[in-house]
């Protein structure tokens, strides 16, 4: 394996994010269910519907080696149940920035690693509820050449970060749409053995609401849970 696979940064513990699973989100709408007007009907506030658009991406070291020595860096977030679960690392685009540009600073911030994008993956898109707004985010995901960096957790919402060995993506990442751009970095890679200028794969990944993730934050970080991805609060 290559040196830096399995390599972890320093673990600062559970951090302040609380989140919640679908399931305990459904036991407490069963201890506590919504209020109704007095003609019985579910109280219901129309809420104005935004857009905000987020980049982030797979960092890979060992490109130009085999693919058993190929590992990634991801982040990883503790549960409220005490669960580390591993995602790609993404964030907000800001003002002037490209989502190329995004991807590689957050991918900088989040992990400690510098990397140079390569192609793009694919996009994710999400609803979720904050502050009285409907919003609509879209993640866009590169593929990024590792340059530089030590692993950092110095994001104060970040557990930890690691290198993950690229054959066990598939079992780490916590959420099916991350895994499966995952899948297409596998491919991309695939092509750049046979090709040293592959083409970038376009397009979105389809939203799947088999795949994709139910979250609900509040303002203190994300909650996160199963099934389709309607959710409460905010998110890189």
């Amino acid at each position: 394996m290559a040196p830096r696979c399995g390599i972890r940064g320093r673990s600062r513990g559970p951090t302040s994010i609380d989140w919640v699973s679908a399931a305990e989100r459904a036991n407490r709408s069963r201890r506590n269910p919504r209020r109704r007007s007095a003609h019985g009907e579910r109280t219901n506030q129309r809420m104005r519907t935004v857009r905000e658009t987020s980049a982030g991406g797979l960092v890979v070291d060992g490109l130009d080696g085999p693919r058993d020595e190929q590992c990634a860096a991801l982040i990883g977030r503790t549960d409220r149940r005490g669960r580390l679960l591993w995602s790609l690392p993404k964030g907000h685009i800001e003002a002037g920035e490209t989502a190329e540009q995004t991807a590689m600073r957050e991918v900088a911030e989040e992990t400690g690693i510098q990397g140079t994008v390569l192609a793009e993956l694919g996009s994710i898109d999400y609803w979720f509820v904050t502050d009285g707004r409907r919003v609509h985010k879209t993640v866009h995901h590169y593929l990024l050449r590792f340059q530089g960096g030590e692993l950092s957790d110095e994001d104060v919402e970040v557990t930890e970060v690691a290198w993950v060995p690229l054959l066990e993506l598939g079992s780490r990442l916590a959420y099916a749409d991350e895994r499966r751009l995952a899948e297409v970095a596998g491919a991309l890679i695939d092509r750049m053995a046979d090709s040293p200028t592959p083409r970038p794969l376009p397009g979105p990944i389809p939203h799947d609401n088999r795949g994709s993730r139910e979250v609900t934050t509040t303002r203190r970080g994300p909650v996160r849970g199963g099934g389709s991805r309607e959710t409460t609060g905010k998110h890189g």
